[in-house]
């Protein structure tokens, strides 16, 4: 079994949906994003979704394109990033990482070594936003045979004959992006999410996870709770920009205060429980 299967399956056992908070890789450094990285399980992280900077996002707003671009400038490369998830991995061989990118770093590092490389540094699973099911042959193959997970975003506008096709692509976890539009700018309703997340669940077996819009520990414990996981970004990303100097460096609040919201998130989630499916 997987880390992502068995993180999923241990958290149904325990009657409530997964944390998994995002970081943006050698945001502000290296060092601060490994830290935190090292330091989100203990914090109520259950799985870890990792940012792969990258100079045109098609789908992220403001804030995560002001991050990737902070990370570019403190020398990030995809090598650079599997990099640290393997330090991470000397001391935690549990908590589930998934890389979040897209597809232009991936084909300029070769999709075969790619796939090799990332779960040999410890990676389960990858999400390319702008990699289409129709197109991802080049990459299907390869992470099948080294084992890597092709987690599929699906959203409120996906057909229903559309959702069929992407998540018979899926595997790890299913993505649902809950608003019509880039990270971080507004928040699905529970009422949307009740009317959603069962049209999903019909068309796959795949676990859940909401993200795109999930900022509060209310909105996360609503999400996991009718999902089977809530992914939040933005808002920890505004909290570490927040606690840099004006040289954009790390200072001794940035990790002790998004650890704090990650904390504040978590107790939220295991408060909230599953609804029944």
């Amino acid at each position: 079994m997987s880390r992502i299967a068995k993180r999923f399956s241990d958290l149904a056992a325990e009657g409530r949906g997964a944390l998994i908070p995002y970081l943006e890789a050698y945001d502000p450094d290296r060092e601060t994003s490994l830290a935190l990285l090292r330091a989100m399980p203990a914090a109520g992280a259950d799985l870890i979704e990792v940012g792969i900077p990258f100079s045109d996002p098609s789908a992220d707003g403001p804030v995560i394109q002001a991050a990737a671009l902070r990370g570019l400038k403190a020398g990030a490369t995809l090598a650079g990033v599997l990099g640290m998830v393997s330090a991470f991995r000397e001391g935690d061989a549990h908590t589930p990482v998934i890389l979040m990118g897209y597809v232009n770093p991936v084909e300029s590092y070769g999709y075969e070594r790619f796939c090799k490389d990332a779960v040999a540094a410890g990676v389960d699973g990858v999400v390319l936003v702008d990699l289409p099911p129709e197109e991802a042959d080049v990459i299907e193959a390869p992470a099948k045979a080294a084992g890597l997970d092709i987690i599929r975003l699906v959203a409120p506008t996906t057909t229903p004959e559309r959702l069929g096709y992407v998540l018979s692509h899926a595997s790890g976890f299913v993505y649902y992006v809950s608003i019509a539009g880039i990270t971080g700018t507004r928040t699905a309703s529970a009422g949307d999410l009740r009317a959603a997340i069962p049209r999903v669940r019909a068309a796959t077996s795949l676990p859940v996870a909401v993200g795109f819009g999930v900022r509060t520990p209310e909105q996360a414990a609503q999400a996991a709770s009718i999902a089977d996981g809530a992914v939040v970004a933005s808002v920890l990303i505004e909290t570490l920009a927040g606690t840099l100097d004006a040289q954009g460096h790390a200072t001794d609040a940035t990790l002790p205060t998004v650890l704090e919201q990650i904390g504040a998130l978590a107790t939220a989630v295991r408060a909230a429980g599953r609804q029944a499916a």
